[in-house]
């Protein structure tokens, strides 16, 4: 078995509490299929017809949901040992709900999902902590997406920002970080336009609430910011 394999794959929450030996046995049972693919090709296309539980390996990529009217919305960035596809991998339904795209080169495997739950042929241990992982991942997704519809309930832009910044100030313990967004996929999953963003932003920062360049964001003045997000 490949050890940069099994190295990539140890750090997927999926794997989590699973040896690289266990997993090596398991891994002969779940037959996975590995794929390259090139920087802005998509890995997945909405719609389409559904390949599997997919682990990004290597590179950074986003989960994409586009409406019948072609608005594109972030439902989340993905990076190494980030899984996707999990919500549908035990429904009915058998096609991609979102298009994942590929913002770098990136690796990425695909895993049948009755290949997870099925009797393993070598009888592996770990078995019952890959379902338990799983389980665990589908309930934490499931918060996110509650996440995401308290966004949508926001009305203000300066309010939805706050919330935001607040949740990344608390997530990284300081108050300057980078966001794991660009800024036209900020918008997207803030849902609102790339330009009513940045004008916002521009007017926080002069007003002295924070300071940004790209990614890069400092917050001056957290007690204005939590007053904003109230």
């Amino acid at each position: 078995m490949d050890k940069n394999l099994l190295k990539q794959l140890m750090t997927s929450a999926l794997f989590h509490n699973i040896s690289a030996d266990s997993l090596a046995i398991m891994l002969d049972c779940l037959q996975p299929k590995i794929h390259q693919v090139n920087k802005n090709s998509y890995i997945t296309v909405q719609g389409t017809v559904y390949t599997g539980l997919g682990i990004l390996l290597t590179g950074q990529a986003a989960v994409i949901k586009e409406s019948a009217s072609g608005t594109r919305t972030v439902m989340t960035a993905l990076g190494p040992g980030d899984l996707f596809g999990e919500m549908i991998a035990f429904s009915p339904k058998h096609h991609w709900p979102a298009s994942v795209l590929a913002q770098t080169t990136c690796s990425v495997m695909f895993l049948a999902p009755e290949k997870i739950i099925s009797e393993c042929s070598n009888v592996c241990t770990s078995q019952t902590q890959l379902v338990k992982n799983l389980l665990g991942i589908l309930s934490t997704k499931a918060l996110m997406l509650n996440q995401k519809t308290e966004y949508l309930s926001i009305k203000s832009m300066r309010k939805k920002i706050s919330v935001y910044l607040l949740e990344q100030h608390k997530q990284n313990q300081t108050t300057t970080f980078t966001l794991p967004l660009k800024r036209n996929e900020l918008a997207d999953f803030l849902s609102v336009s790339r330009t009513a963003l940045s004008r916002e932003l521009g007017r926080m920062r002069d007003d002295g609430i924070i300071e940004f360049y790209r990614s890069s964001v400092k917050i001056f003045d957290l007690a204005r910011l939590r007053k904003e997000a109230e």
